[in-house]
């Protein structure tokens, strides 16, 4: 029998534990790989979102520089790794699970992107579990999710703003990271961050895509509502530097990109 899709999504979301979060979720993609029926469920308000007790979630600016000069301080940079991945897998389950209107194939992508979620977490967490560590066990901030409850009525503005801003940025940052911990001769964890890195580049194309669709869609040109969105949303994650090169193989256009390095990073 197909499985609801929709009610499986929310199953997944608003587990809490830890163990049985990871999985449910990984279980919920091997059956929905062989169909599954797309009927409608009430959708909940994202506070529904299900999360272990740990991490605190403290404010940005509470928490402490992370660097490579100890090994705590690997630890914990990969613990913050951790927590972006552990929130993308609600994510990509809420995306799912709250719009309810999209193409099939919209379905198959973010069961997709919800399986090697999972398989991101679950190899940083392994990383850690080997340094007696666990998730939970520093503190992190709830921005990513924040966002996700700022764009939680309208599908266009979740593509945009999460894999097409606060996803995307991670292509621009892990490159160096990756050469950070090769130089420490993190070799696995090297590993790890490349198959984190090559599979989010498929992840961002996945919200490029969709957002470019629902823009043809509502006959909305995309380069100018992109803009338009980050400009409403005030969001400044572009400071650093772009991944041109990344970003390009992940659909961005190369007016966006002439906007973003013009508008943050030539700043």
């Amino acid at each position: 029998m197909p499985v609801d899709l929709f009610s499986a999504a929310r199953d997944c979301l608003k587990e809490n534990n830890l163990e049985k979060k990871i999985q449910l979720s990984t279980a919920t993609v091997k059956r929905c790989r062989q169909g599954f029926s797309l009927k409608k469920v009430t959708v909940e308000s994202t506070h529904c979102v299900g999360r272990p007790c740990k991490p605190r979630l403290v404010p940005p600016k509470a928490l402490p520089r992370r660097g490579f000069g100890t090994q705590q301080a690997r630890l914990s940079l990969l613990h913050a790794i951790a927590h972006i991945e552990f929130n993308a897998i609600n994510l990509a389950w809420d995306a799912i699970y709250r719009f309810q209107d999209m193409p099939e194939d919209y379905y198959w992508d973010y069961l997709q992107v919800a399986q090697e979620e999972t398989g991101h977490f679950s190899l940083l967490r392994t990383h850690l579990n080997r340094a007696s560590y666990d998730y939970g066990d520093f503190d992190a901030h709830d921005g990513l999710w924040t966002m996700a409850e700022n764009t939680a009525e309208d599908v266009l503005h979740r593509m945009a703003i999460i894999p097409g801003v606060l996803e995307a940025r991670g292509l621009d940052v892990t490159p160096a990271m990756i050469k950070k911990f090769a130089d420490t001769g993190e070799t696995e964890i090297v590993e790890t961050l490349e198959t984190i890195y090559r599979e989010e580049i498929g992840h961002v194309r996945t919200g490029i895509f969709w957002f470019r669709y629902i823009c043809s869609q509502r006959g909305l040109e995309a380069e100018s509502t992109f803009i338009q969105l980050i400009k409403q949303y005030q969001l400044d994650e572009f400071r650093g530097g772009l991944n041109k090169a990344a970003r390009i193989e992940a659909g961005f256009s190369q007016q966006q990109l002439d906007f973003l390095e013009a508008e943050f990073v030539g700043n």
